[in-house]
């Protein structure tokens, strides 16, 4: 087990914190008596969450994608507790419609939060942990969508498999150096989340509502959720991936498609 970064009293900061999965998070990590940063651009909700926690908690309306906002995240956190031990790299986006037809700043907006607002956190926040020079752990939050694709999510598919990528890049860097921080990848499956309240495109209105279809149906609650997480965390996992049932068959599918060349589109062997 890796029982040597500090939970019980440590402090973890967690960005995307009003609702959904980073709530889930704070409130299970203020269950284990750790001290928290929350980081998000819904600053009632963040309040009203903040209120109901047990431990000293700082809350800071934060946009990811503005590396400012982060770097002055990261001056509070350490301003405040003197360490940071967890970094939940969180927030996120979802936007559904044709690749070409969504607009240029939804597209740029869904690229600038879901990967820009994961490589601000790490900007900011690894260079104070390197000279801490103590044991840490730093999240990012893709998706089991970062191991495949599907139409019309073509910008989150996209972006959480450019999270897969850097958090991979991140762990090998860190290891070269013999560093004392350690990296996971999280990988939820379907989490009843507020990620997608927002209306969707009408040309994909239709997938849209299937999604949320499944997530109502199947989808772990938050704090549940949570749980496996910090469990994962507590056995030194890399890849924390929740629900595999919503992803091996799917990567199998995807990596036997690639290696016999097969078109996308083609639905031989998905059954």
């Amino acid at each position: 087990m890796n029982r040597s970064v500090k939970i019980d009293g440590g402090v973890a900061v967690i960005t995307g914190a009003a609702s959904g999965i980073g709530a889930g998070l704070a409130r299970h990590a203020a269950a284990k008596n750790m001290n928290l940063v929350l980081a998000d651009w819904d600053e009632p909700r963040l309040r009203a969450l903040a209120s109901e926690l047990p431990t000293d908690t700082l809350i800071m309306s934060v946009d990811v994608s503005d590396g400012d906002r982060i770097n002055a995240l990261a001056d509070a956190a350490f301003d405040r507790f003197g360490d940071v031990d967890m970094l939940f790299n969180n927030a996120g986006i979802m936007t559904s419609g044709r690749s070409w037809e969504i607009d240029a700043e939804t597209w740029q907006q869904s690229l600038d939060v879901n990967i820009g607002g994961i490589v601000n956190g790490m900007r900011a926040f690894i260079p104070r942990l390197i000279a801490a020079d103590r044991p840490a752990h730093i999240i990012n939050t893709a998706s089991v969508g970062g191991f495949y694709s599907v139409p019309l999510l073509a910008p989150y598919m996209a972006s959480k498999t450019a999270v897969v990528a850097i958090t991979e890049a991140l762990a090998g860097e860190l290891a070269s150096m013999g560093s004392k921080i350690r990296t996971s990848l999280l990988a939820p499956g379907a989490v009843k989340t507020d990620l997608m309240r927002d209306a969707a495109p009408k040309e994909s209105e239709e997938f849209w509502q299937s999604l949320r279809g499944v997530a109502d149906r199947k989808g772990k609650m938050p704090d549940e959720f949570a749980v496996m997480v910090f469990d994962a965390i507590e056995h030194g996992e890399f890849w924390i991936i929740p629900q595999p049932e919503s992803l091996d068959g799917r990567l199998r599918e995807r990596t036997d498609m690639i290696l016999e060349r097969r078109h996308p589109a083609d639905k031989r062997g998905h059954g």
